[in-house]
């Protein structure tokens, strides 16, 4: 299906999505006086609530993967901590037998009254080099011991430091899990105030905002000729995003039943064999950046100043993308949100001599982005 056939199809799918939302049999509230915001104003609005719900889930899932890694980095401290003490434990336990040797084999003489007194000459040279290796086995023990000590004594300082550092990132995890429920909040809230009569025409007002960007961008060459051909391992990521449409946004989620926008990204690559950061501003970040009429099926179109929205590639002027709560994940025209740049997760990959898209399914969700139903909140 081209991209354009696809975007009428977007079209007359959303209108009937609209018609259909729950919200449509909430009355407007009572006027207060004051004049009655504009659909334009009310798009502003509603926009900048889901903009601000999904800054603070992209905020979440940062902190919930420095948060994982400081329970590996944690687990790893204890177990060298372990080991250490165990160290420490057998120093110990030699620094001792040699002590008990040393003093069961202690005289008072000293090795030259030894040697004119003994009754063999050559018997108190030998001892007199094994009394040497004593001494430089106990010189060996005492450094190890010091040695373990400062190592234990070190592993015990990381250890209790990286723990500190996990509370910290729990509880700072736990206030941005709160922070993107109030927000949501504010999205149902502002929701259920307008009628299905509001709700109709911010949709459409959003769809046409949209088909007019995809038109300017499509009109002015940014995108190129579109003929440009994924790796192996971007196909797979291709195949493996569109296998999960029609699947619920969940913030937060990371497949294989539910995703947020970042979650969906990587959980397509990592499972085409080449991980990527999990959030959009690490995606942005950390992957290598390509220009918009470079693009090919795979990279990863990243959205917004804050990079605070990603969506994968499909080819065509088309990406597939887990949208904003309430929605789920569907094929939309690249300009469905303001583009900030593209990235590549495979840049050294050659890519395919031949390329055949994956055939989406015929009941493709499509659509503008609404997304007006509560979503699930995750433990």
């Amino acid at each position: 299906m081209s991209g354009r056939l696809l975007r009428l199809v977007c079209t007359a799918a959303l209108a009937t999505q609209v018609a259909l939302l729950p919200g449509a049999a909430v009355a407007v509230p009572e006027p207060d006086g004051s004049a009655e915001p504009s659909v334009a104003e009310l798009l502003t609005d509603l926009q900048k609530l889901y903009r601000d719900a999904e800054r603070a889930t992209e905020a979440y899932n940062a902190t919930e993967e420095q948060l994982r890694r400081k329970r590996a980095e944690v687990a790893r401290l204890d177990d060298q901590l372990t080991r250490a003490r165990l160290a420490l434990d057998d120093s110990r336990s030699a620094a001792g037998r040699l002590a008990r040797r040393q003093y069961q084999s202690s005289s008072d003489l000293s090795p030259y009254l030894r040697l004119l007194l003994a009754r063999d000459p050559q018997h108190a040279v030998d001892q007199g080099h094994v009394i040497d290796q004593v001494a430089r086995e106990r010189a060996g023990t005492t450094a190890r011991l010091a040695g373990d000590e400062r190592r234990r004594d070190e592993l015990t300082r990381k250890a209790r430091a990286a723990l500190d550092a996990r509370i910290t990132l729990t509880e700072r995890r736990k206030k941005e899990r709160d922070d993107v429920r109030r927000r949501l909040a504010d999205v149902e809230e502002m929701v259920a105030s307008l009628s299905a009569e509001q709700l109709h025409a911010v949709a459409e007002l959003e769809r046409t905002g949209t088909d007019e960007r995809q038109r300017e961008l499509e009109d002015s060459g940014a995108l190129g000729e579109d003929d440009g051909k994924p790796t192996a391992e971007g196909e797979r990521a291709v195949r493996n995003a569109v296998r999960q449409l029609g699947k619920p946004y969940q913030w937060g989620a990371e497949g294989p039943r539910s995703y947020d926008c970042s979650g969906l990204t990587s959980w397509a690559w990592d499972r085409a064999g080449t991980p990527i950061p999990r959030t959009s501003q690490e995606q942005w970040a950390k992957l290598p950046r390509v220009p918009l009429d470079a693009l090919r099926p795979g990279d990863l179109v990243v959205y917004f100043p804050e990079a605070t929205h990603v969506a994968l590639y499909l080819g065509d002027g088309l990406v597939v993308q887990a949208p904003r709560p309430g929605a789920r994940v569907k094929v939309s025209p690249l300009a469905a949100n303001p583009v900030l740049g593209a990235v590549r997760p495979d840049p050294h990959a050659r890519p395919l001599p031949h390329y055949t898209p994956p055939k989406l399914p015929a009941a493709t969700p499509t659509g503008g982005d609404e997304g007006y139903a509560s979503a699930a909140v995750p433990e």
